[in-house]
Protein backbone atom coordinates (compact mmCIF):
# COMPACT_ATOMS: atom_id res chain seq x y z
CA UNK A 1 0.00 0.00 0.00
CA UNK A 2 1.64 3.32 -0.63
CA UNK A 3 1.95 5.93 1.52
CA UNK A 4 2.27 9.84 0.82
CA UNK A 5 3.92 12.55 3.38
CA UNK A 6 1.92 15.56 3.65
CA UNK A 7 4.04 17.09 1.10
CA UNK A 8 3.42 14.83 -1.61
CA UNK A 9 -0.36 15.23 -0.26
CA UNK A 10 -0.07 19.21 -0.82
CA UNK A 11 1.40 18.62 -4.14
CA UNK A 12 -0.95 15.89 -5.28
CA UNK A 13 -3.70 17.88 -3.88
CA UNK A 14 -2.95 21.75 -4.36
CA UNK A 15 -4.79 21.65 -0.59
CA UNK A 16 -2.70 22.98 1.91
CA UNK A 17 -1.08 21.68 5.07
CA UNK A 18 -3.31 23.90 7.38
CA UNK A 19 -6.18 23.14 4.84
CA UNK A 20 -5.55 19.12 5.56
CA UNK A 21 -5.50 19.75 9.25
CA UNK A 22 -8.30 21.58 9.32
CA UNK A 23 -10.28 18.87 7.13
CA UNK A 24 -8.84 16.31 9.62
CA UNK A 25 -10.11 18.36 12.72
CA UNK A 26 -13.33 19.01 11.24
CA UNK A 27 -13.98 15.74 10.29
CA UNK A 28 -14.25 15.82 6.21
CA UNK A 29 -10.63 13.69 6.52
CA UNK A 30 -10.68 10.70 8.45
CA UNK A 31 -7.86 10.74 11.01
CA UNK A 32 -4.68 9.98 9.07
CA UNK A 33 -2.67 7.45 10.05
CA UNK A 34 1.30 8.16 11.56
CA UNK A 35 4.11 6.57 11.65
CA UNK A 36 5.94 5.46 14.31
CA UNK A 37 7.31 8.85 14.91
CA UNK A 38 4.13 10.01 14.87
CA UNK A 39 4.31 11.80 11.30
CA UNK A 40 0.91 11.65 9.32
CA UNK A 41 1.43 9.14 6.68
CA UNK A 42 -1.47 9.11 3.81
CA UNK A 43 -3.01 6.69 2.17
CA UNK A 44 -4.17 6.69 -1.68
CA UNK A 45 -7.33 6.57 -0.31
CA UNK A 46 -6.94 9.50 1.84
CA UNK A 47 -5.67 10.93 -1.90
CA UNK A 48 -8.21 9.82 -3.81
CA UNK A 49 -10.37 11.28 -1.14
CA UNK A 50 -9.01 15.04 -0.89
CA UNK A 51 -9.80 14.75 -4.93
CA UNK A 52 -13.45 14.75 -4.48
CA UNK A 53 -13.47 17.09 -1.74
CA UNK A 54 -11.41 19.53 -4.54
CA UNK A 55 -13.66 19.05 -6.79
CA UNK A 56 -16.96 20.01 -4.13
CA UNK A 57 -15.08 22.64 -2.71
CA UNK A 58 -13.81 24.24 -6.07
CA UNK A 59 -17.02 23.97 -7.46
CA UNK A 60 -19.17 26.13 -4.47
CA UNK A 61 -20.19 23.27 -2.15
CA UNK A 62 -20.56 25.09 1.14
CA UNK A 63 -18.43 23.47 3.97
CA UNK A 64 -21.54 22.09 5.97
CA UNK A 65 -22.66 19.97 2.79
CA UNK A 66 -19.77 18.46 2.35
CA UNK A 67 -19.24 17.37 6.13
CA UNK A 68 -22.99 15.87 5.44
CA UNK A 69 -21.59 14.06 1.90
CA UNK A 70 -18.67 12.69 4.34
CA UNK A 71 -21.07 11.67 6.81
CA UNK A 72 -23.40 9.91 4.59
CA UNK A 73 -20.12 8.43 2.60
CA UNK A 74 -18.88 6.56 6.13
CA UNK A 75 -22.33 5.77 7.09
CA UNK A 76 -22.04 3.35 4.10
CA UNK A 77 -24.08 1.92 1.22
CA UNK A 78 -27.82 2.47 2.37
CA UNK A 79 -26.78 6.13 2.02
CA UNK A 80 -26.29 6.26 -1.69
CA UNK A 81 -29.29 7.18 -2.89
CA UNK A 82 -29.12 10.36 -0.45
CA UNK A 83 -25.51 10.98 -1.40
CA UNK A 84 -27.08 10.98 -5.13
CA UNK A 85 -29.98 13.74 -3.68
CA UNK A 86 -27.21 15.68 -2.46
CA UNK A 87 -24.78 15.24 -5.16
CA UNK A 88 -27.91 16.28 -7.82
CA UNK A 89 -28.82 19.22 -6.52
CA UNK A 90 -25.07 20.30 -5.71
CA UNK A 91 -24.79 20.00 -9.76
CA UNK A 92 -27.99 21.84 -10.53
CA UNK A 93 -26.49 24.69 -8.94
CA UNK A 94 -23.22 23.99 -10.68
CA UNK A 95 -25.43 24.17 -13.32
CA UNK A 96 -26.86 27.70 -13.31
CA UNK A 97 -23.06 28.68 -12.47
CA UNK A 98 -21.79 27.74 -15.54
CA UNK A 99 -25.04 29.18 -17.33
CA UNK A 100 -24.21 32.30 -15.65
CA UNK A 101 -20.34 32.49 -17.17
CA UNK A 102 -21.71 31.43 -20.31
CA UNK A 103 -23.71 34.14 -20.70
CA UNK A 104 -20.95 36.57 -19.02
CA UNK A 105 -18.97 35.42 -21.70
CA UNK A 106 -20.77 36.27 -24.49
CA UNK A 107 -21.48 39.94 -23.76
CA UNK A 108 -17.39 39.58 -23.22
CA UNK A 109 -17.14 38.85 -27.18
CA UNK A 110 -20.14 40.54 -28.13
CA UNK A 111 -17.64 44.01 -26.47
CA UNK A 112 -14.34 42.55 -28.07
CA UNK A 113 -16.24 41.55 -31.51
CA UNK A 114 -17.78 45.65 -31.04
CA UNK A 115 -14.22 47.00 -30.66
CA UNK A 116 -12.84 45.05 -33.37
CA UNK A 117 -15.19 46.31 -35.56
CA UNK A 118 -14.40 49.67 -34.02
CA UNK A 119 -10.88 49.56 -35.49
CA UNK A 120 -11.46 47.94 -38.18
CA UNK A 121 -13.52 51.19 -39.06
CA UNK A 122 -11.03 53.66 -37.90
CA UNK A 123 -8.62 51.71 -39.98
CA UNK A 124 -10.24 52.31 -42.79
CA UNK A 125 -11.49 55.68 -42.88
CA UNK A 126 -7.81 56.63 -42.24
CA UNK A 127 -7.13 54.88 -45.94
CA UNK A 128 -5.99 51.81 -44.58
CA UNK A 129 -7.38 49.05 -45.63
CA UNK A 130 -8.63 46.75 -42.73
CA UNK A 131 -6.35 43.49 -41.72
CA UNK A 132 -8.51 40.94 -43.12
CA UNK A 133 -7.92 36.94 -41.59
CA UNK A 134 -5.86 38.48 -38.73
Amino acid sequence: MSVYTPGQVVEETGFSIDTLRYYERIGLLERVGRNSAGQRRFTQEDVGWLGMLRCLRDTGMPIAEMLRFAELTRAGDHTVRDRIALLEAHDLRVRGQVDNLLERQRAIRNKIDHYRSTVDQHRTECGRPAARGA
